[in-house]
Protein backbone atom coordinates (compact mmCIF):
# COMPACT_ATOMS: atom_id res chain seq x y z
CA UNK A 1 0.00 0.00 0.00
CA UNK A 2 1.31 3.49 -0.87
CA UNK A 3 1.93 5.56 2.22
CA UNK A 4 1.35 8.83 2.21
CA UNK A 5 3.53 11.35 0.12
CA UNK A 6 5.23 8.26 -1.88
CA UNK A 7 6.65 8.91 -4.85
CA UNK A 8 6.30 6.60 -7.73
CA UNK A 9 9.23 5.91 -10.70
CA UNK A 10 8.66 5.61 -14.18
CA UNK A 11 10.38 3.47 -16.73
CA UNK A 12 10.47 3.72 -20.17
CA UNK A 13 9.56 0.71 -22.28
CA UNK A 14 13.03 0.39 -23.81
CA UNK A 15 14.54 0.16 -20.06
CA UNK A 16 11.51 -2.40 -19.01
CA UNK A 17 12.06 -4.89 -21.99
CA UNK A 18 15.75 -4.79 -21.44
CA UNK A 19 15.95 -5.75 -18.14
CA UNK A 20 13.13 -8.46 -19.06
CA UNK A 21 15.27 -10.12 -21.92
CA UNK A 22 18.41 -10.15 -19.07
CA UNK A 23 16.32 -11.84 -16.74
CA UNK A 24 15.07 -14.59 -19.52
CA UNK A 25 18.58 -15.15 -20.46
CA UNK A 26 18.71 -16.22 -17.22
CA UNK A 27 19.55 -13.67 -14.53
CA UNK A 28 18.48 -13.80 -10.78
CA UNK A 29 16.04 -11.44 -9.86
CA UNK A 30 18.16 -10.04 -6.71
CA UNK A 31 21.25 -9.64 -9.34
CA UNK A 32 19.18 -7.33 -11.38
CA UNK A 33 17.83 -5.08 -8.03
CA UNK A 34 21.02 -4.71 -7.27
CA UNK A 35 22.47 -4.17 -10.52
CA UNK A 36 19.76 -1.64 -11.66
CA UNK A 37 18.36 -0.43 -7.90
CA UNK A 38 14.81 -1.77 -8.98
CA UNK A 39 12.57 -3.33 -6.46
CA UNK A 40 12.82 -7.10 -7.59
CA UNK A 41 8.93 -7.49 -7.61
CA UNK A 42 8.53 -4.74 -9.41
CA UNK A 43 11.02 -6.86 -12.29
CA UNK A 44 8.54 -9.88 -11.38
CA UNK A 45 5.46 -7.60 -12.53
CA UNK A 46 6.72 -6.99 -15.60
CA UNK A 47 7.97 -10.69 -16.39
CA UNK A 48 4.89 -11.49 -15.56
CA UNK A 49 2.77 -8.43 -17.97
CA UNK A 50 5.37 -10.17 -20.68
CA UNK A 51 4.00 -13.59 -20.10
CA UNK A 52 0.56 -13.25 -19.71
CA UNK A 53 -0.74 -10.39 -21.44
CA UNK A 54 1.79 -10.31 -24.32
CA UNK A 55 3.01 -6.78 -23.32
CA UNK A 56 3.93 -3.81 -21.02
CA UNK A 57 0.95 -1.73 -21.95
CA UNK A 58 -0.67 0.08 -19.34
CA UNK A 59 -4.35 -1.24 -19.69
CA UNK A 60 -7.28 1.62 -18.91
CA UNK A 61 -8.96 1.10 -15.53
CA UNK A 62 -12.44 1.48 -14.61
CA UNK A 63 -15.62 1.39 -16.75
CA UNK A 64 -14.61 3.60 -19.98
CA UNK A 65 -12.91 0.60 -21.81
CA UNK A 66 -16.90 -0.74 -22.04
CA UNK A 67 -18.48 -0.77 -25.49
CA UNK A 68 -20.48 1.72 -25.99
CA UNK A 69 -24.28 0.79 -25.69
CA UNK A 70 -26.77 1.59 -27.45
CA UNK A 71 -29.93 2.60 -25.40
CA UNK A 72 -32.36 3.00 -27.83
CA UNK A 73 -31.99 -0.52 -28.96
CA UNK A 74 -31.91 -1.97 -25.61
CA UNK A 75 -35.80 0.37 -24.96
CA UNK A 76 -37.29 -1.55 -27.78
CA UNK A 77 -35.87 -5.33 -26.50
CA UNK A 78 -37.15 -4.32 -22.44
CA UNK A 79 -40.33 -3.04 -24.58
CA UNK A 80 -41.23 -5.98 -26.66
CA UNK A 81 -40.12 -7.69 -23.21
CA UNK A 82 -42.82 -5.97 -21.34
CA UNK A 83 -45.59 -7.45 -23.77
CA UNK A 84 -44.60 -10.64 -23.53
CA UNK A 85 -44.71 -10.90 -19.97
CA UNK A 86 -48.31 -9.12 -20.44
CA UNK A 87 -49.55 -11.30 -23.11
CA UNK A 88 -48.53 -14.44 -21.42
CA UNK A 89 -50.20 -13.48 -18.24
CA UNK A 90 -53.38 -12.86 -20.21
CA UNK A 91 -52.96 -16.52 -21.63
CA UNK A 92 -52.26 -17.91 -17.85
CA UNK A 93 -55.74 -16.48 -17.55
Amino acid sequence: MAKKGQTFNRYDLDFKLKIVKEKQAGASYTFLERKYDIPWRTIANWVYMIKHDGGLEIKPRGQGNKKDIDYKERYEILKKFQDFLVTSEQKKK
